[in-house]
């Protein structure tokens, strides 16, 4: 009932420790004692959900049992809450006459959360929209008022809610039921009385007027108009989730409403070039009691405010006249159709994510599982009354006076005024501490801090071993045949539900560079500028109708042996049932032969909209964006990833959209066409069912004969190209045989490794940091004991130091399949303190002060990820993607098993101490007054 963030906080807390398994940290700990494809905690509005899974069933009982200690009897200690939630500490622990300071998990997960405009935004809707109860506060917790909750708050939310009356279990998956009935019987269900709980949420009382309200946000460092940063939005009440059938007739409107440049809302407002791209929360949103739709523009000047307004309600008069074509509403159930069909490796998971609103309010979860009746419901009502969406729009939108219209614009000083509330929040607090309470955290602090250096006794936790791993991996069967003039397609027959997958691969070896960094902006918008005949609308339609979506990515691929060689070129993609194959291949002929690029305007609108998505992106990606940045100079790709996907890509993005005159960009559009959609260097891949590999075999081939072919050989731009070949072995058919697929990479001899320091100064209260060593490739020897060195690292050190000790939300070390070993932070109140951990965690590595259980913990992780299961979709994607086969995975995994601790230390010393191998660093926050007095940085 308040913002203080108690459920969050408690979220963090009871995974702490409970009483059958009292060490510290139990949920993290058991990351490496399991072969877990998830684990995590999720706060929503209004409930928490502790979610994980696995496939092996030992490991099944063995989480199940640590997640129903946590939830229903945790230890819930002081100096628990004061890690994971809030504190007073001194600026430096060890000394008590410097400054006290705010730290704590939340405090600083939730000051990153709020540095993204589009969270502010969406936060604000909802608490204003439904202001009169829980979803008028902040679950999550304001930073402002997490320092008011206290350790007996925190254990009273926890006796009311967390009682096994009022939680709600679910399962899915082949493991048997009667086992998880029983063990959650007799380890939660059996230990406790039943309760009323009082935590049902009451309707909110509707308005009998519309209401308006501004809110104000931080500037935009990457806004493309400095002028235009306001936001503002038109959110409309609708119906309770737990009328299912009503529920999932108004989701299907709001995506008629919003989907796609055919809708009416994309046409009025996207295409008036009012602003940049639709307000956060777009749309359906039905993960509160009562769902909300809302609609409305961002990157929008101050006084088109009113504009926006007026555009929204013509719109909805409209819709009321005209309703929707047939084929939209044909499109949307033809999509409700792939989604149920695709597999997906989370279906579970997603599964849980969609019933858990309903469930939760008390709604029938089995009903609202039965989409296929709701789609045959909603075709009848469609069928006895014409008008049946229309007349939703006008009760729900039109006459609806629960309305609200929310604007935010930034502040100049947003950041400071909140630094300055949490300063002064901070002088309130120590005021009013006697000199004996700051005595007592003083000691309390130190306390935490060797409690939080103390080794682990971890025994009472259950663990999996090295040994239930299994040695071998299945191997996939592919076979490749050459079609087209020796063009190699690789099929893969999988139980794929009726669903077609296919795939391309088409080279950058004969780009000319200056061409080079458009390629993102050309792969974003060649599926949505129009082919052949049909201009952009129609393209989109018939994408919608006839395939589960075509994308088109950069595709840099490092070489698995060595560093300085790699792949570059961009993938193709796309999915439809079976049935649509000849419809999806033949758009795809039109978008490689005819694509269209007269339209001015909507590049214009494409492009503004993809800089506003990049630079919304970067709170959630810092430390991708900081991590990319300082791989930049270590190999030859780095450059390329850095020219693609990172921070030089968003600065670009920036400066095309600031362009008053866009037509030098989408002139080069055509020329990169050039080089890129013809079949001079191109390589597809295809998995389906097998009684549907023959049919898609010919439509394949019929699709590359039909795609242009240069007349002369173009000569690549970068000279030095390999080409390297990986066999297949042919399996019993006829039709194919032994096969080479050649992928030509290119080598750059002259490369030269640099270090480069990096800080791009950001208007944000907390650091994004990455670190990053050049070490050596995948097939390598010493690439599985880096590999197993990282991991090793993040749970026995940079854990406890970077989010333990020093209060950023995450942070650890990863090893790249382009041999780059990455430290990394996020959210993080510190920036050169948490560089010279990295460097500390290097000395603990190669002091070898591990144990053999810390080994196999490590391993256990490892293969935990290396095993994660693959969707038949992706099965055979290893080979045709990175060249990487089974035959290669399966050497790694025997390098895996073998690493020893001698191999760790060696590795250690060998490539990460100071000085061995060339690193880069990056930090992305705010004005740093250490970095900017050493001059071995470079200022962004």
């Amino acid at each position: 009932m308040d913002s203080t963030g108690v459920p969050h906080i408690l979220e963090h807390t009871v995974l702490c420790g409970s009483q059958k398994y009292p060490c510290r940290d139990p949920f993290f700990k058991m990351l490496n004692r399991s072969l877990s494809t998830f684990m995590n905690a999720f706060t929503a509005s209004d409930y928490t959900l502790y979610p994980f899974s696995t496939q092996n069933p030992k490991d099944f009982q063995n989480l199940l049992s640590v997640y129903l200690d946590a939830a229903f009897f945790p230890c819930l200690r002081q100096l628990d809450f004061w890690q994971e939630g809030w504190r007073l500490e001194h600026e430096n622990p060890s000394d008590p006459q410097t400054p006290l300071v705010f730290k704590g998990v939340v405090f600083n997960e939730m000051k990153g959360a709020f540095t993204d405009n589009e969270r502010i935004f969406a936060q604000h809707l909802q608490n204003k929209i439904l202001p009169d109860h829980t979803y008028g506060v902040i679950s999550g917790g304001d930073p402002l008022c997490i320092p008011d909750l206290t350790w007996e708050q925190l254990k009273q939310f926890h006796a009311t809610h967390y009682h096994p009356s009022n939680s709600r279990f679910f399962t899915y998956g082949n493991f048997p039921l009667e086992q998880h009935l029983k063990q959650i019987h007799e380890e939660a269900l059996a230990k406790f009385e039943r309760i009323e709980s009082n935590t049902d949420i009451p309707k909110q009382k509707l308005w009998d007027k519309p209401r308006e309200h501004r809110v104000t946000c931080g500037l935009d460092s990457f806004a493309a108009d400095p002028s235009k940063q306001t936001t503002v939005s038109v959110s409309y009440l609708l119906t309770d989730i737990t009328d299912t059938f009503e529920t999932f007739t108004l989701s299907l409107l709001s995506s008629l409403l919003v989907d796609g440049p055919n809708s009416p809302f994309y046409k009025a407002l996207i295409e008036s070039g009012v602003g940049t791209d639709f307000s956060p929360d777009v749309g359906f949103n039905g993960s509160t009691r009562e769902a909300y739709f809302s609609v409305g523009l961002q990157g929008i000047a101050e006084r088109d405010i009113d504009t926006v307004k007026q555009i929204i309600d013509r719109t909805v008069d409209e819709v009321i006249a005209k309703g929707f074509e047939e084929d939209r509403i044909e499109a949307l159930l033809h999509k409700i159709e792939i989604q149920l069909k695709h597999q997906s490796t989370s279906f579970g998971l997603a599964l849980t994510s969609y019933i858990a609103s309903c469930w939760n309010q008390d709604g029938d979860p089995v009903e609202l599982l039965k989409i296929a009746d709701k789609v045959s419901q909603f075709k009848q009502c469609l069928k006895e009354n014409p008008r049946f969406l229309q007349e939703k729009v006008k009760t729900y939108f039109k006459d609806n006076p629960h309305k609200l219209t929310l604007s935010m614009s930034p502040e100049e000083d947003y950041h400071d005024k909140q630094a300055k509330m949490e300063a002064e929040k901070l002088e309130k607090k120590v005021k009013a501490l006697s000199e004996e309470e700051k005595t007592q955290i003083f000691e309390k602090g130190l306390e935490l801090i060797a409690l939080q250096s103390k080794p682990q006794d971890t025994s009472c936790l259950p663990a999996l071993k090295v040994s239930d791993i299994e040695p071998k991996i299945p191997f996939t069967v592919l076979e490749t045949a050459l079609t087209a003039d020796d063009i190699p397609v690789q099929y893969c027959a999988q139980p794929t539900n009726g669903v077609v997958y296919f795939r391309a691969v088409s080279s950058l070896n004969t780009l000319p560079e200056e061409l080079k960094p458009y390629v993102p902006l050309f792969c974003n918008v060649i599926t949505r500028m129009g082919c052949g005949a049909l201009d952009y609308r129609e393209q989109a339609q018939k994408i919608e109708l006839k395939t589960g979506g075509m994308s088109v990515s950069p595709h840099i691929i490092p070489d698995d042996s060595h560093l300085d060689v790699y792949e570059q070129g961009v993938l193709f993609s796309s999915l439809c049932l079976d049935r649509n194959l000849p419809d999806m291949m033949n758009l795809w002929s039109e978008i490689f032969n005819n694509p269209r690029f007269e339209e001015e305007e909507h590049f214009r609108v494409l492009v503004k909209k993809t800089a506003q998505e990049l630079s919304n992106g970067i709170p959630d990606c810092g430390h991708l964006y900081a991590s990319i940045r300082a791989s930049k100079n270590l190999t030859p790709s780095g450059e390329l990833q850095e020219m693609f996907s990172g921070m030089d890509q968003v600065k670009l993005m920036k400066r095309i959209a600031e362009m008053p005159d866009i037509k030098p960009v989408l002139r080069k559009l055509p020329r990169i066409k050039k080089y890129l959609l013809n079949s001079d260097n191109i390589r597809c891949s295809v998995n389906a069912a097998p009684q549907q590999i023959s049919e898609a075999s010919k439509e394949v081939e019929k699709f590359l004969k039909g795609i242009a072919r240069s007349k002369k050989e173009r000569k690549p731009v970068r000279p030095h190209v390999i080409e390297k070949s990986s066999e297949v072995k042919p399996v019993g058919s006829e039709m194919l045989t032994g096969l080479q697929i050649t992928r030509k990479l290119v080598n750059d001899p002259t490369f030269k490794p640099c270090q480069m320091k990096t800080h791009f100064v950001l208007p944000f209260p907390v650091n994004y940091i990455g670190e990053c060593i050049r070490t050596v490739p995948y097939t390598a020897a010493d690439y599985a004991s880096l590999r197993i060195l990282a991991r090793l690292m993040t749970a026995k050190f940079l854990h406890t130091e970077i989010r333990e000790k020093g209060g950023a939300y995450g942070g650890g070390a990863k090893l790249s399949q382009n041999g780059i070993f990455t430290f990394y932070s996020y959210r993080d109140p510190n920036s050169l303190a948490t560089l010279k951990t990295f460097e500390k965690a290097v000395e603990w590595a190669k002091s070898g002060e591990f144990t053999q259980q810390d080994i196999d913990e490590a391993k256990l992780a490892v293969f935990a990820a290396v095993d994660a299961p693959i969707a038949p979709s992706d099965k055979g994607m290893g080979h045709f993607l990175y060249g990487i086969s089974d035959e290669m995975k399966q050497s790694h995994r025997e390098q895996l098993f073998a690493v020893n601790s001698d191999n760790l230390v060696d590795v250690s010393n060998k490539y990460l101490a100071a000085g061995k191998s060339t690193r880069g660093q990056a930090v992305l926050g705010p004005e740093n007054a250490d970095i900017t007095k050493d001059p071995s940085w470079v200022k962004r």
